[in-house]
C-alpha cells in the first residue's frame, strides 16, 4: 500500500500538501494527522485517494506509540512524509508563559523527528521528506526567539538526514518560506505590538507548488520567491549582529 503521511493537516500549509499532492499523484491512502478530528473530515470530499484520518496531538508520547503501532500493522510503503504540523509565539521571551514555548519546541522539533523516525522503516528509494521550516531558519530572530530557533533546527536536521539517507535513494528537503497566510498567525500573533512590519505576504498554494517544483529538481531547500531567496543570501553574507539589528529597527524595538 503506497501512501502519503502529512502532519498538521488540518489547515495551512498541511491541508494545502494533501491538496496538491492528492491532484499531482495517485495514492492507495493518504494518512492525515491534525489535533481536530473535525478539519479532517472535512477533506475527504476535497480528495480523490482514500483518507484515513488520524487524530492526534504529537506532543503527545501516546500518540506516537499508536502511529507506530499503526505503522506496525498496516506495513504501509510511505512515498512521502510531510512534516508541516507546528506553531509560532510571537513574544519576547522573558514575557511568553514557559509552557507554550516548550510545547513548542516538542511539536515543531521533537514531533518531527520522531514521526521522521517511525517514518523511515516504511520508506525506500525513491521516498521523499518534506520538512517544514522558515525563513527564521536561517537568522537569529529576537521576539520569535524560540521560534526561529526551533525552525533553524528543521533546516540543519533535515540537510543533515538528506546527505545521511542519500545512499539508500531517501531524499529529504526544507521548505522555508517567509511570511504566508495561514491560520498560523491566530496563535502566533498574541500581542499585535510585538512584530509589526511584514514586508510580504505568499499564499500557501504558490509556497506549496514552489516546495513540490524544487522536490522535483532534487533541492534540499524550497524558499518561495525572489525577495525572500535574496533576503537568505543577504542573510548568509551579513554578520549576525548588524542581521538582527536590521530586523528590531524594522520592528520599532531597542537596538
Amino acid at each position: 500500500m503506497k501512501i502519503a503521511l502529512i502532519t498538521g493537516a488540518s489547515s495551512g500549509m498541511g491541508r494545502e500538501f494533501v491538496l496538491q499532492l492528492d491532484a499531482a499523484e495517485p495514492f492507495d491512502e493518504i494518512w492525515v494527522v491534525a489535533r481536530r478530528a473535525e478539519r479532517l473530515e472535512e477533506l475527504r470530499s476535497l480528495v480523490r485517494a482514500p483518507l484515513r484520518c488520524l487524530p492526534m496531538d504529537l506532543t503527545a508520547e501516546e500518540s506516537l506509540v499508536q502511529l507506530k503501532k499503526l505503522l506496525e500493522e498496516e506495513k504501509p510503503e510511505i512515498s512521502i512524509l510531510i512534516n508541516a504540523s507546528g506553531f509560532g509565539i510571537f513574544q519576547s521571551f522573558a514575557e511568553a508563559p514557559l509552557e507554550g514555548q516548550l510545547k513548542m519546541i516538542d511539536l515543531n522539533d521533537k514531533g518531527l523527528v520522531a514521526v521522521t523516525y517511525l517514518a523511515l522503516p516504511y520508506m525506500r528509494r525513491g521516498s521523499r521528506i518534506v520538512n517544514m521550516g522558515s525563513l527564521s531558519s536561517f537568522q537569529p530572530v529576537p521576539y520569535i526567539n524560540v521560534y526561529g530557533a526551533s525552525k533553524a533546527f528543521v533546516l540543519s536536521f533535515t540537510r543533515a538526514l538528506g546527505a545521511e539517507l542519500k545512499p539508500r535513494g531517501i531524499r529529504a528537503m526544507a521548505v522555508c518560506p517567509g511570511w504566508v497566510r495561514t491560520e498560523f498567525f491566530d496563535t502566533a500573533v498574541t500581542d499585535p505590538k510585538v512584530v509589526t512590519y511584514y514586508n510580504r505576504f505568499y499564499d500557501a498554494p504558490e509556497v506549496v507548488r514552489r516546495a513540490l517544483r524544487d522536490l522535483r529538481r532534487g533541492r534540499d531547500v524550497s524558499v518561495c520567491g525572489f525577495p525572500v531567496r535574496a533576503q537568505v543570501l543577504l542573510v548568509k553574507l551579513l554578520p549576525h549582529r548588524l542581521v538582527m539589528r536590521i530586523w528590531c529597527r524594522q520592528q520599532g524595538k531597542p537596538v
